[in-house]
């Protein structure tokens, strides 16, 4: 998608600079000017899978929301007149999480969420000619910014603070992103259909539709940090001393204030993160910030009825599966086995199609009743 091998794009670019690759590839099997159309004026689209901006600001929901009529009485559904109105008049319709709407880009966003080992969500901007939906601003995510069609001049320039966290945004440092952004650009590009602009979090950026309608998708990657991770060891570590009376007991009668308890308390708070294990709240964390793949389930219920020996199956795609001990780890939950079967359960691991006889017949059947398993083309 840059141009890059993932080695080079890992070293060279990643969380460091933007990256601007030129003709990146052909996107128009992802999106276009008909899915727009398609989702808003005939998919019943409501908030907020959707926004509308201009002009730096974002326009209330109920100037281009209403009820949809019989049986659809619900008053935050797209209002399609009202929104070709406001897109006439210069705003930018934003789609939103379009990796739940949409189902070629759905495809797109988990496959690069599992490449990259962070969760992503995809938008689309929608922008008239000569107009523009937000001012200079950054996000608390890294974005790839995929031109579809149209054209969009970016001028991006550096961070005023680098790497910021998800409760760190753009607004709490507004005056220094209005001085960086009188500055001098580090980029400066009209992209065009094709082109694919990298940005990591932090970097600010503003951008303007040129002389047709735009269309972009933004990949935003909410990318892990170390503060999360710490953020676990800290609460594996609380957990752990809930078990310590010492720690429950209650402060002395008469205190004026912590100082003569921060001491004790430190000292039993550093022993209980050096033995803390992060790894399960960061995998459970993990495994909800993103969604398994799709789940037909009129084609499972076929594939329990009609399942023998000749079924194929496989591991539902974008699980997060994990085996620990004789417990499955998954998206959709967690599913205890006996010994005799975890061999068959660690081949299932692999993604590839298995014949439900070769794994167990009975264990395919309760795999496929909790969702781990669909069943596999031929």
């Amino acid at each position: 998608m840059t141009g890059l091998g993932p080695r080079e794009f890992a070293r060279d670019v990643w969380g460091r600079a933007a990256f601007l690759a030129r003709g990146a590839g052909d996107f128009s099997d992802l999106f276009s000017a008909d899915a727009v159309d398609e989702l808003v004026s005939r998919r019943g689209l409501r908030t907020p899978f959707i926004r509308v901006a201009k002009d730096g600001a974002t326009l209330p929901e109920s100037s281009y929301t209403s009820s949809a009529g019989v049986g659809a009485g619900i008053g935050d559904q797209v209002d399609d007149t009202a929104l070709w109105r406001a897109f006439a008049d210069g705003a930018t319709l934003v789609l939103q999480a379009l990796q739940r709407t949409w189902a070629p880009v759905a495809d797109f966003g988990a496959g690069l969420g599992s490449e990259l080992g962070h969760p992503v969500q995809v938008n689309a901007y929608v922008t008239p000619p000569q107009s523009r939906g937000f001012d200079d601003h950054f996000d608390v995510h890294d974005v790839f910014v995929v031109q579809i069609a149209g054209t969009k001049r970016w001028v991006v320039h550096r961070p005023v603070h680098i790497d910021p966290l998800r409760d760190q945004p753009w607004t709490a440092f507004r005056s220094a992103v209005a001085e960086a952004a009188d500055g001098e650009a580090h980029t400066d590009a009209v992209l065009e259909p094709g082109d694919v602009l990298y940005l990591p979090r932090g970097w600010l950026h503003a951008a303007r539709a040129q002389g047709e309608i735009s269309i972009h998708l933004t990949l935003g990657v909410h990318t892990w940090t170390r503060h999360a991770l710490a953020e676990q060891l800290v609460r594996a570590a609380l957990d752990a001393l809930r078990d310590d009376p010492d720690m429950r007991a209650s402060l002395p009668l008469g205190v004026d204030g912590p100082d003569d308890e921060i001491g004790i308390v430190r000292k039993r708070l550093l022993a209980a993160v050096a033995d803390a294990d992060a790894a399960p709240g960061f995998q459970l964390a993990r495994r909800r910030q993103a969604r398994p793949a799709p789940l037909g389930p009129l084609a499972q219920l076929r594939a329990v009825d009609r399942l023998g020996p000749a079924s194929r199956v496989r591991l539902r795609e974008a699980l997060e599966a994990r085996l620990d001990g004789v417990r499955l780890f998954t998206r959709v939950g967690w599913l205890d086995f006996p010994p005799a079967d975890l061999p068959s359960v660690e081949r299932l691991l692999d993604g590839a199609a298995h014949l439900a006889g070769d794994l167990g017949v009975d264990l395919v059947g309760r795999l496929l009743h909790a969702g781990v398993v669909v069943p596999a083309g031929r």
